[in-house]
């Protein structure tokens, strides 16, 4: 039959080595997550190499490790909700702004997804009962009893600070974990910005919904860097307590949001030279 000779795109093709549900979850568990945890996970799912049930059975295996009081937090953020003089992967023809401007579509906590953050986060923002913040351009999406109070908060004006779901993970103790991605995807680093003094902002723009009306807002923010957080988390593995091991195929790294967050803006505070403008 013809379904029988198609493999779906979005999987690696099955090798002699297939992790499944059962097998993640041991993985997880020797890495050092547990039952009741609150983490922060980052992932590739095409890092893990074959995995049996996709995604599904990645957030399956988390759920079983983590239990009934634990909870589960990914990032779901919309890159493409923000003008597109500011689009860069892909980048667009200025003859093209204004056309595109006009059609983005308004910023939807239900429906508007987080495929730029990858499957294994788009499940768990679509995952039955799922709760997500608000914020049009920076959201997270979780799973677990303790989500709703977590994501309640996300100002507009704090894409990633205090006032966002990243604050409440810190506030929480929670960890955070790079499934298959290195350092540069640590979104926990980016709180520590906002600690530091002197912070140059930006203006932001994107598309929100008001009183049934499609509509441009600005907010004003500190102008987020990520281009030096490789640099850091190398460090910071090197320094703190950073659980490294393997989870399917993939190298997995578990550590804790409060202490990635005091060394990042110690680390900021040495090795970043930036003056206000």
């Amino acid at each position: 039959m013809f379904w029988s000779r198609v493999w779906p795109v979005t999987a690696p093709l099955p090798t002699e080595s297939m992790a499944s549900r059962a097998s993640l979850a041991r993985d997880f568990r020797r890495l050092g997550l547990n039952a009741g945890d609150t983490v922060l996970v980052h992932a590739s799912l095409r890092s893990l190499g074959w995995v049996c049930g996709g995604a599904t059975g990645v957030v399956l295996a988390l759920t079983d490790v983590l239990g009934r009081e634990g909870c589960l937090i990914v990032p779901a953020q919309t890159p493409d909700n923000r003008d597109p003089s500011r689009w860069e992967n892909p980048r667009v023809p200025e003859s093209m702004w204004d056309e595109i401007r006009d059609h983005i579509l308004p910023f939807d906590p239900k429906r508007s997804p987080a495929l730029a953050m990858g499957l294994i986060a788009e499940q768990v923002r679509t995952w039955p009962g799922a709760i997500r913040s608000r914020h049009p351009q920076t959201s997270f999406a979780g799973i677990g009893p303790a989500a709703e109070k977590l994501l309640a908060t996300h100002e507009l004006s704090c894409q990633l600070g205090h006032e966002s779901p990243l604050g409440a993970l810190y506030r929480a103790d929670a960890r955070f974990l790079l499934l298959g991605v290195g350092f540069d995807r640590c979104t926990a680093f980016h709180l520590a910005e906002y600690n530091l003094p002197g912070q140059v902002t930006r203006t932001n723009r994107c598309v929100v919904r008001k009183r049934g009306q499609r509509r441009w807002v600005e907010y004003q923010d500190i102008d987020l860097n990520a281009g030096d957080f490789a640099a850091l988390g190398n460090d910071f593995e090197n320094d703190r307590s950073v659980s490294v091991g393997t989870v399917g195929s993939a190298t997995a790294r578990l550590a804790s949001v409060r202490d990635a967050v005091s060394y990042a803006e110690g680390w900021f505070m040495k090795n970043r030279h930036r003056t206000p403008s």
